[in-house]
């Protein structure tokens, strides 16, 4: 016996409502819980952040250095930076732009001067992708930084450095995110310091525009700089 027409086509109504209420309660649902990941994901970023400047790394043995290489000067001014570290920082891992092909050269020179005097320091070289190359559009930078940061996570998570060194190459973005995210996720708490380069006066570079409110010590070469940014460090000339 067939139900009566009203019967019939309010049935439809109904379901279709509940469906709304339980699509609409598993979205509420959602967002409630990408909110609080969220809120603790910056919650712990702000502890890292907050702990950094009373964080001081063991003494009592030596410190694994991550060096973010670039090409131009970038390679040139890390280098003399490494240059005047003791034995105390050893060893050091380079990470290097796979398009990069003078790095690696001017690494293994610098190197094998320095075993001459010592046979303490130790070192290895790294390739990932690039992260932006020069005069390359910003639309297009944002899918190689995403492929750069795919390397560099799990490349930074087995190394696990004690302090990352950087200059201002793109390619130290990716590999300082990946810095903090260790002690984000409570796995080690690891020093960024970024050295703006000397090139840079007046204006910092886009990499140090980024790094300036990461970075544990931020170290400018020009007092113009001091004045713009206060958390900077001004040491004058380093390099």
């Amino acid at each position: 016996q067939r139900l009566p027409y009203f019967r019939v086509a309010q049935l439809p109504v109904s379901v279709a409502a509940s469906l709304i209420h339980v699509k609409f309660g598993m979205a509420l649902l959602l967002i409630v819980v990408i909110l609080v990941l969220v809120f603790v994901f910056l919650g712990r970023l702000f502890l890292v952040l907050r702990a950094s400047s009373r964080y001081k790394p063991g003494k009592t043995r030596p410190l694994r250095v991550l060096a973010v290489a670039g090409s131009g000067g970038h390679t040139t001014e890390i280098l003399r930076l490494l240059g005047s570290l003791s034995q105390s920082y050893s060893p050091t891992h380079y990470i290097v732009a796979d398009s990069d092909k003078m790095s690696e050269e001017k690494i293994c020179s610098f190197e094998r001067s320095r075993a001459k005097q010592s046979s303490v320091f130790q070192y290895s070289i790294h390739r990932i992708p690039r992260s932006r190359e020069v005069q390359q559009s910003w639309s297009s930078s944002v899918r190689t930084t995403l492929r750069s940061m795919l390397y560099s996570l799990p490349l930074t998570f087995r190394l696990k450095p004690d302090l990352v060194l950087c200059n201002g190459p793109g390619t130290c973005v990716p590999v300082c995110v990946s810095a903090v995210l260790l002690g984000i996720l409570g796995i080690k708490k690891v020093i960024i310091v970024y050295v703006e380069s000397v090139c840079r006066v007046e204006t910092l570079s886009l990499s140090g525009w980024i790094l300036y409110y990461f970075s544990d010590y931020f170290i400018v070469q020009w007092p113009m700089l001091k004045e713009k940014y206060p958390k900077s460090v001004y040491l004058g000339r380093i390099v």
